[in-house]
């Protein structure tokens, strides 16, 4: 059956799966950024054995409006050169955002650090 979602938020956020709290599911590796809302951390999936980014955001609604709209959109794109999204866990004081790992780091940073990059890159 497909499920209809009333207001793009409730799309974002699927109700209907119960949320497993990272601590039960994900195990910290290490830290991998930080910027001023949040940080990003390396998660190992206990369920899978991957690695997975989790980015924590401190909610609060300047916090909550911004980033709905970025979940939205990065739900809805499939493709080999986009990080794919996994899922968003609410906690009462963080959003956390899991996504794909990847372990090359920032575009922009190895662009920066190279100079320029190759088609193939």
């Amino acid at each position: 059956t497909n499920q209809r979602f009333e207001t793009p938020m409730e799309a974002a956020f699927d109700f209907s799966r119960p949320i497993i709290h990272e601590s039960e599911r994900y195990e910290f590796v290490r830290k991998i950024g930080a910027g001023s809302f949040g940080e990003a951390r390396l998660m190992k999936d206990k369920l899978s054995g991957q690695f997975v980014a989790i980015k924590y955001l401190e909610r609060g609604d300047k916090i909550d409006k911004k980033v709905q709209r970025e979940i939205i959109n990065h739900r809805s794109l499939r493709h080999p050169n986009i990080i794919a999204f996994k899922e968003v866990i609410l906690t009462p004081t963080h959003l956390a955002i899991v996504m794909e790992y990847a372990p090359g780091g920032e575009l922009f940073d190895r662009i920066r650090t190279a100079g320029k990059l190759c088609e193939d890159e």
